[in-house]
């Protein structure tokens, strides 16, 4: 196969931070090409320059070697280069149609395209890429992100020509094999594909080769046939692999901090939960099951239709997040989407973490961005957050770091309940390690936290103890010596259907 994408000398420089200093690398047309490494390796920063999004200082990229040098995502796109973002760069009040004709919503040059055109030509595209779930006339804001996942994927696969891009595809998708499926068609017709992961098993899965960068560098191209995980991970983080340290049993568990009685919000049915000093509460689910709607009742930002739920013993108004957080011993919330729902991508890293400060102790006083930092430092050791990112705007930050800052976030609020949707969804080994033993460190101080996983293994490891969500209801609860994969995947489907025994005719 010959190189239809070659890199020579990439760096890009954000002031004094170099976020790449010089990538090599080339991919073959028909190829599915792996890029590998830490948040923060330049992973992010290389697809924006192959996007559009940011231009380099230095190097050159050639498709088919002819220059690519494209400044915006639509001329990238144009050169028949199409990029799937982690962070969905959808519109979430426009619909599933405007968002996949984006730009050229209207084909009419002296008046607006009709509406039902418009969506006729978006549901065409849907069902071209086999999404026959999902109305081209739906709200961006009203889809789970699973799905709003897949019409970001839908839309970078209708526009890719010659390279497709993918950045952490699968990080909401509880299923591989739709978009695995796009992939082979696509590479049948020559088409290269980008394909960035921290799912190792995956990448083996669908890759021929990967690239493995560090600090900005690239270290080696490798056939992944020839390397094992190990040495990946080795060339990742310049070390080998450390052993992942499991949740414990607790031993004996402390008072309960939160109790719900009958609660029902959204697809949540009468659910009753009990959280205590020491532990870490898993939940398990298929997509759609209620537990969105269970985590942001607790985190205060959306309302309970009915029930109770006493923090620290006495009844709690969970109206908004700041409630939560004033609430008795008070709760933090982490929310599922942390781009559009959680940093505020232009204000610093440290201006992120302290308004934390603000929204439990209320405003009122004048702060630098000294005192900010200085503020912010203990809470971001507690997650390993660099000290030097403190200052950096956070949505110049990987998606490890900005990750890193909610959780800062979190924990400077002094709450002992955290509520974590998927905290460690599209983070590297490294930063999976960092949060974890952020999470083990919470409860051994006297908090107690209550997280959903994607991952079931990620259960596996941290939970004391996991529920399993069916229907908006409890419909198992594992303990830590009854908590395996297989266990966790059997209670999601729901309870046990037997098979009807046939009637005996009376002879």
């Amino acid at each position: 196969m010959t190189n239809l994408l070659t890199v020579q000398g990439l760096s890009k420089r954000y002031g004094a931070t170099v976020a790449l200093g010089g990538v090599e690398m080339a991919i073959r047309s028909g190829e599915v090409h792996a890029i590998l490494g830490e948040n923060g390796a330049g992973k992010s920063t290389l697809v924006k320059i192959l996007s559009g999004v940011v231009q380099p200082n230095e190097g050159q990229m050639l498709l088919d070697g002819v220059a690519h040098t494209p400044d915006s995502i639509f001329l990238a796109r144009s050169a028949g280069v199409s990029t799937a973002f982690q962070e969905l760069s959808l519109i979430p009040h426009m619909s599933v149609a405007e968002n996949i004709l984006l730009p050229n919503v209207s084909r009419g040059r002296f008046w607006p395209e009709r509406k039902s055109s418009i969506i006729a030509r978006a549901a065409a595209v849907l069902a071209d890429w086999e999404i026959t779930d999902i109305s081209a006339e739906s709200l961006i804001e009203d889809l789970p992100l699973a799905q709003r996942q897949r019409i970001e994927i839908t839309r970078a696969l209708s526009h890719a020509k010659r390279l497709l891009v993918l950045d952490e595809p699968t990080a909401a998708l509880p299923d591989t094999r739709w978009l695995f499926r796009q992939i082979r068609r696509l590479t049948d017709q020559g088409v290269a594909v980008m394909y960035i992961s921290h799912r190792l098993s995956e990448v083996r899965e669908i890759c021929q080769r990967a690239t493995i960068l560090r600090n900005g560098v690239t270290i080696e191209t490798v056939d992944l046939d020839g390397v094992d995980d190990a040495g990946i991970f080795s060339m990742m983080v310049g070390h080998a692999p450390a052993k992942a340290a499991e949740t414990e049993t607790a031993g004996n568990l402390g008072a309960t901090l939160l109790e719900a009685q009958d609660l029902c919000a959204g697809a949540v049915k009468n659910l009753n939960l009990e959280l205590r000093v020491g532990e870490i509460v898993g939940v398990a689910a298929l997509e759609g099951q209620g537990q969105q709607d269970l985590f942001k009742s607790l985190g205060g930002v959306a309302k309970r239709a009915s029930g109770h739920i006493r923090v620290g013993g006495q009844e709690a108004d969970l109206g908004s997040p700041q409630k939560a957080q004033r609430t008795g011993v008070g709760i933090a919330f982490v929310p599922e989407e942390r781009k559009t729902d959680g940093i505020f991508d232009s204000l610093t890293a440290a201006s992120n973490i302290v308004m934390a400060d603000f929204a439990s102790r209320g405003g009122g006083r004048f702060i630098n961005g000294r005192i900010e930092r200085r503020l912010a430092t203990s809470s971001a050791e507690r997650v390993a957050l660099s000290p030097r990112y403190l200052g950096f705007e956070v949505g110049n930050l990987s998606g490890g770091n900005q990750q890193k800052v909610l959780l800062a976030r979190a924990l400077m609020t002094g709450a002992k309940i955290l509520i974590l949707f998927d905290p460690a969804r599209g983070v590297d080994v490294g930063t999976k390690q960092s949060i974890y033993q952020m999470m083990r460190a919470f409860v051994g101080s006297g908090g107690t936290i209550l997280f959903y996983s994607s991952e079931l293994s990620e259960l596996v490891q941290l939970s004391s103890r996991c529920i399993v969500l069916y229907n908006g209801q409890i419909s198992s609860e594992l303990t830590r010596a009854d908590l395996t994969e297989e266990a966790l995947l059997a209670a999601a489907h729901g309870p046990v259907k037997r098979a009807r025994q046939p009637v005996q005719k009376a002879s």
